[in-house]
């Protein structure tokens, strides 16, 4: 039998060819997405991971957390005695100072300027963080910038969740310690239910966060206004847009109410741990960019 011609030795990756004068050929195209597996598709299957009890699977696929560091080596003491354990990395302080507001503004924001294409959504910060991370992963991928305000005993129960939301370009503000009617309370606890939270932030991230909004009430009293001060806050934060995403009325109707009135210098009102406002995201950012409308935080919105 003939000799089998010998096979070419596999080019070495770390050589690479002299160059020809001619530009390199493009590279081979991306992996195409499977039929029938759309973007809006992606989502809901993350949600419905999340809300059927698959809380750990939807955390790592949709909450974009790191994995917690592994635990430090221990240290042996000089005299070879028994070994302690090294003290847990810590995360960076406080973070940048925010940009400073324009003066002018009122001591409640309702909304920003009707002449510039920005919207603020700002989302009540509650509930299930494996929803909380989806919506913050869909917000991102579409680059935009929301506002967090977070109710303290959230941060008590996932305080990762702080710094998951600052990670990802967006801001975080206060929702009162424990989301009761601070419409209904004396003045000192009213001040109490703030100042809980503005710790809580002031510990997690080192800044207890530009905004206020007050629990279970559209509008700050001014008794609910002047503890706001009290406690740091000289802006509380309301809004001019309520698409109601909390009563659940299905993402198609969520999405519904946000478009058909939103416009220049909108405050929408919108809800975390809400699988149907996690839902209705891609279509509410879609219709934003097709009005020529960006969402951004509060802080950009307000900002020259």
């Amino acid at each position: 039998m003939a000799a089998e011609p010998a096979r070419p030795e596999p080019a070495d990756p770390s050589v690479r060819p002299a160059p020809s004068g001619r530009p390199d050929p493009p590279g081979p195209p991306r992996p195409a997405t499977p039929p029938g597996l759309t973007r809006r598709r992606l989502v809901r299957g993350a949600v419905a991971a999340a809300a059927s009890g698959g809380l750990a699977a939807a955390l790592d696929a949709c909450a974009g957390e790191a994995a917690p560091p592994e635990p430090a080596a221990p240290v042996l003491r000089p005299d070879g005695g028994p070994a302690t354990p090294a003290r847990a990395p810590v995360r960076p302080g406080t973070p940048p100072a925010p940009a400073p507001l324009p003066p002018g503004l009122p001591p409640e924001i309702v909304h920003g300027p009707r002449d510039r294409l920005l919207v603020a959504l700002t989302f009540h910060g509650q509930g299930d963080p494996a929803l909380a991370g989806a919506l913050l992963a869909e917000a991102e991928r579409a680059g935009a910038r929301v506002t967090v305000l977070a109710v303290g005993t959230w941060l008590d129960a996932y305080p990762r969740m702080a710094h998951r939301v600052l990670d990802g370009g967006h801001e975080l503000g206060n929702h009162t310690q424990h989301h009761a009617d601070v419409s209904a309370m004396g003045a000192d606890a009213v001040h109490a239910e703030i100042a809980a939270c503005a710790d809580r932030l002031r510990r997690l991230t080192g800044s207890p966060g530009r905004w206020f909004r007050p629990s279970r009430a559209r509008h700050a009293t001014p008794l609910v206004l002047r503890q706001a001060r009290r406690a740091g806050y000289a802006h509380c934060l309301s809004y001019d847009l309520d698409p109601l995403d909390h009563t659940d009325p299905g993402p198609e109707a969520v999405a519904h109410a946000v478009l058909s009135a939103v416009r220049g210098g909108s405050v929408v009102s919108l809800h975390l741990g809400h699988p149907g406002t996690v839902a209705a995201l891609p279509a509410v950012l879609d219709g934003l960019h097709r009005r020529g409308l960006r969402a951004v935080t509060t802080t950009e919105m307000l900002t020259p």
